[in-house]
């Protein structure tokens, strides 16, 4: 964040200022929504959610060293007062943006969008100073707060963008209008809010590379036939990345290695280099690829991508995230989020990390599946049984039991358990699991099966 004054802000978001004894005060710190996150001298954005109003925990922002309150009505204490709080983070957003100019990066899909700006940003921070999306910060609040985390040394600015709905993508790229757009595929991810099936998901996921310019790169997916019938929709140069003999920027030579893990050749324009991940799943490929890509066409070599690569490590919660026991039990916590698509590559990411081993999956709803939603949960289901996973337990009543009956119907001599929530599927877990299991734990969040995983593994 570079230093801005009370006035200056308020003059960028349309603010009247309320209780302010100093207007030349000076915001030397980013902002956030969470007043158990302000910095001393960082702004606190009070925005009302579902269950909590920030408006309530203003008065602990500023005693905790907040310079100011941006809110939606006078507080008591030092505040910026405007009609929308959301859109006045995007405002002040925008506005540090047009004095900085860093290179924006964009990236979005409906699987693996935050790995693979995991795995970017640990690359572009070897070359220059990057700013990256914290956790899952990418939607139209979070964005936002990722913006003014950067300065005046920021080069790379790392963003990844949500689509909840068509309509989304134009909207953060409006805020943050990219030079680079990374599309990584198109699966059924909130196809529940988009439309009747991943035409529609593409339509929203498309925006982003509508939003390009000409002299900007859009970077685009050769694997994926959704992905690739975004060509005509940018005016931006394209790069093409994946497994694809076609794409410019694609693996070679994919392999498993230990634990699960995966390596590869990767292959630039610029050349050729070995990269070996330590992420477990051999869909970390399809991440790792599109990263180096984008690095690619920011000038990086092949030998610098790739050591970059090899050197990264997990570094969001929830997302295939391993825990060892000291009894040799190993918990994956993979139930940030869950979709058909990111539920097959967690069981087959664990299976490859177990060998030999035993192994256990616990598996809650998928959600925003529509219409196809009993289905899906039935496919994978029949999934966990054809991988020969020893023990399935479905969290929740519907879909997951229908995941469980299918699952038992294709593999009568597996282990198959139904609870009613989460707690059921902790006490259920803990009774049965045996020394040097493997577990997987995965759900959409909303399940708060990450508690479960969580408590499994001791923590």
């Amino acid at each position: 964040m570079i230093p801005m004054t009370l006035n200056e802000i308020a003059r960028v978001v349309g603010a009247s200022l309320h209780d302010v004894r100093d207007p030349q005060a000076t915001v030397t710190a980013p902002s956030a929504v969470d007043s158990r996150e302000v910095l001393p001298g960082g702004l606190f954005a009070a925005t009302a959610g579902a269950n909590v109003d920030g408006h309530d925990y203003a008065a602990g922002a500023v005693a905790g060293g907040a310079a100011a309150v941006l809110a939606s009505r006078p507080l008591g204490v030092p505040a910026l007062v405007v009609e929308d709080v959301q859109v006045a983070l995007g405002l002040l957003a925008r506005h540090l943006l047009e004095r900085i100019s860093p290179t924006v990066i964009g990236l979005t899909g409906s699987v693996g969008k935050t790995t693979t700006k995991d795995l970017l940003a640990q690359v572009l921070e070897r070359h220059a100073a990057t700013v990256a999306t914290d956790r899952s910060f990418n939607n139209e609040l979070g964005l936002p707060l990722t913006v003014l985390r950067a300065d005046a040394t920021t080069r790379y600015l790392v963003l990844e963008m949500g689509a909840g709905r068509k309509g989304d993508l134009t909207y953060l790229t409006g805020l943050a209008p990219p030079q680079v757009g990374l599309v990584l595929n198109v699966g059924t991810a909130h196809v529940e809010r988009m439309g009747a099936g991943p035409a529609d998901v593409a339509e929203a996921k498309g925006e982003l590379v509508e939003a390009l310019a000409a002299d900007g790169f859009a970077l685009l997916n050769a694997d994926d036939p959704y992905v690739r019938g975004m060509a005509g929709r940018t005016r931006a140069r394209i790069l093409w990345y994946g497994r694809s003999a076609q794409a410019q920027v694609r693996s070679g030579n994919v392999r498993m290695t230990h634990g699960g893990r995966t390596a590869f050749e990767l292959v630039t324009p610029s050349g050729r280099a070995p990269v070996e991940l330590d992420l477990i799943g051999e869909h970390q490929v399809s991440n790792a690829v599109a990263a180096a890509a984008v690095a690619t066409v920011l000038g990086l070599g092949a030998a610098e991508i790739a050591d970059g690569l090899s050197a990264a490590v997990r570094r969001s919660a929830g997302r295939l995230e391993i825990a060892e026991r000291p009894d040799g039990i190993t918990i994956v916590n993979d139930a940030y989020n869950a979709s058909p698509e990111s539920v097959r590559a967690g069981l087959r990411a664990v299976k490859a990390l177990a060998g030999a081993r035993r192994t256990v999956a616990v598996l809650g709803t998928m959600g925003q599946q529509a219409d196809a939603s009993r289905a899906r949960h039935a496919e994978m289901g029949r999934l966990v049984a054809g991988l020969r996973f020893d023990v399935l337990i479905a969290v929740g009543a519907g879909d997951p039991v229908a995941m469980a009956q299918a699952a038992q119907s294709s593999n009568p001599e597996m282990a198959v358990h139904t609870v009613e929530d989460v707690a059921g599927a902790l006490s259920l877990a803990t009774a049965l699991l045996e020394p040097g299991d493997v577990v997987l734990v995965k759900a959409s969040s909303e399940i708060g099966l990450g508690a479960c995983a969580r408590a499994l593994a001791g923590a």
